[in-house]
Order: structure tokens, then sequence, then C-alpha cells
């Protein structure tokens, strides 16, 4: 939509201001929510994130410079709306996510989710798995996510990547997590995720080698594998994204996220999520537009793949 001609802050609730899913011929790229937060420990209201970061998503431009590739026109980007997925029953509400992912991606296109809490992760590797086999997984945040159960609970937000191993989704010689910080239970947090094939780039990582470095193991770890992107939000530091629903102080600034991002270009990216966002401790929309530009990043990365070109 021409922004010279209609005000951005007027008309489609999409995400940025793109056209439904129901407008278009087809879809190469399809961006979904799913206000889903039953999996979460600690705050809720990440259910409501889908609708925080498409508001949030107004100002993005069709132009992207560092890249230099104009995401929404090398590719048919398209909002296919959110996933009405059980609250009540978590089960239930991870094969409606799996069963409806099948659905989205029949005729091609790849996925960008909009979450919901991080248990959503599970139910999209699941059907990715069908098509690509194992996943190497790319995953953002400050904490490991694999855990075994909270409360004798398997499913929660803070499970995904451990049921995933189990299920043999994940290629454990290229999974990587980025921004990890803070305490953990124990020691055994550490052994248990080393054992499902997990390298670590810690938060303090981008003090001591800067981003450049952080960009290099992460192409190395991944290579050529099919490529999952999984990013909580909760990575950026809480200056830069207080609305989230398990906050660790001494995370990742926004500029360095979004720079790690733009070094994906030139890999085989078949998926990604945004997790996390809980508008209710937003403040100005800072958690919603860092996560907005988070999918403008990936949406840039999958046209230049796209298009073939990597820079």
């Amino acid at each position: 939509m021409d922004a010279t001609k209609i005000p951005r802050y007027a008309d489609p609730g999409t995400f940025a201001r793109l056209p439904r899913a129901d407008q278009v011929d087809h879809v190469d790229v399809a961006i979904v929510g799913v206000p889903f937060d039953t999996g979460v420990s600690y705050r809720p209201g990440a259910r409501f994130g889908p609708g925080h970061v498409r508001a949030s998503s107004k100002l993005l431009r069709p132009y992207h410079p560092p890249l230099d590739v104009e995401p929404f026109h090398a590719q048919q980007v398209a909002d296919a709306g959110d996933m009405g997925v059980n609250p009540f029953d978590i089960e239930e509400a991870i094969t409606t996510i799996e069963r409806r992912s099948d659905e989205l991606r029949a005729d091609g296109a790849k996925l960008l989710t909009i979450g919901g809490d991080h248990t959503i992760a599970l139910p999209l590797l699941r059907s990715l798995h069908r098509d690509h086999g194992p996943i190497a997984v790319l995953h953002f945040d400050a904490h490991l996510d694999t855990w075994d159960t909270y409360f004798g609970a398997p499913y929660t937000h803070g499970t995904p990547f451990r049921r995933a191993g189990e299920e043999g989704l994940l290629d454990p010689e290229h999974c990587m997590h980025i921004g990890i910080r803070g305490p953990l239970y124990s020691r055994e947090d550490l052994a248990d995720d080393d054992a499902l094939g997990f390298q670590i780039v810690r938060a303090d990582d981008y003090e001591t080698g800067g981003t450049a470095a952080a960009v290099e193991r992460m192409r190395a770890r991944l290579g050529d594998r099919p490529v999952y992107v999984s990013v909580d939000i909760d990575v950026l530091d809480p200056a830069h994204a207080p609305g989230t629903g398990t906050p660790e102080a001494g995370g990742l600034t926004s500029r360095e996220l979004l720079a790690t991002l733009r070094g994906l270009a030139g890999l085989n990216l078949v998926g990604a999520d945004i997790v996390e966002v809980a508008p209710a401790y937003d403040h100005a929309e800072i958690t919603g537009i860092a996560a907005a530009h988070v999918g403008y990043e990936l949406l840039s990365v999958l046209a230049l793949d796209r298009s073939g070109e990597s820079r």
C-alpha cells in the first residue's frame, strides 16, 4: 500500500499493511499469527502478541538498504490471519498448529509465524520435518528452552526444543542458541542442552567478540542445512523489549539482533517464528516495533534467497 496516498495509521491491520492471503493468487511467504499462551510459566499475555506486532509494523517500508532488496516485490508476502487454537487444551492446540501449518505450506509457501508463546515452535517443527527431514534450529532467546517438564507437564514454552530433539526433528550437528544469559536451575541444564546438540553464543559474547564474530560462528554452524529461525523477543535486553513474559537483564540490543539476522543471507531458511511478545508489559510499542523489524529482516533474507542473491 502506497503510504504517500493512504497514511500509515489508516486502513489494513495486516502485517506491514500487506494484502490478505485471500486477496492474492499465490503466496510465497505467509505471515500467520498464533494467539496462544497457555504454555507460559510466568507472566501471561503473549496471546495478544500477533495483533500488537501487526499494529507496530505499519512504519515498515518496501526497500531494505543494507541488503539491497525489496522484500515485498521479490516475493508475494501476504497475511494469512490468525490460527484458531484451543486455549484450554494445550495438546489439542499443538495438533491444530501442526495441521494448519501443513495446510498453509501445501502450495510451497514458507511461514513467518507470530506468537504466542514458545510452545508453538514444536508443532511448526513437526510440520517442517515431514518435508525437510532434521532441521538446523537457530534459536534466539535468553533461555535454553530445553528443560524437561514444569509441574510434570511436558509441553510448555520452556520445553519445545527438548521435545523436538527427542522426536528426532532436530539436526544435532547444526543447532545453535544465541543470546543465552541469566541464572539456571542447575549445571545439569547445560549438560542436558549439550546432549541435544546445541552450541551456544551467549549474550556476553557480543561484548567480547562483537556481532561479526557471532555471525561468523552462526554461519559456520548452520552450513547448508535447512534452517528454522525461532526468535523469542526476550533475547533482547528489557530496555529494548520490556513487553515479554520472562525478561532477563543483560540481553542483546535491537541493533545487534537485526544485524545478526541480516547475516543469514544466502542460507537455506525454511521457516521462522517470532514469539513471546506480551503487549500488556510494553511501552510506546518498543517491543512490538522490535518484533516487527525482526520480521522484516527475516522477510528480506527470504527475498534474497528467492532471487538467488546473497550479499
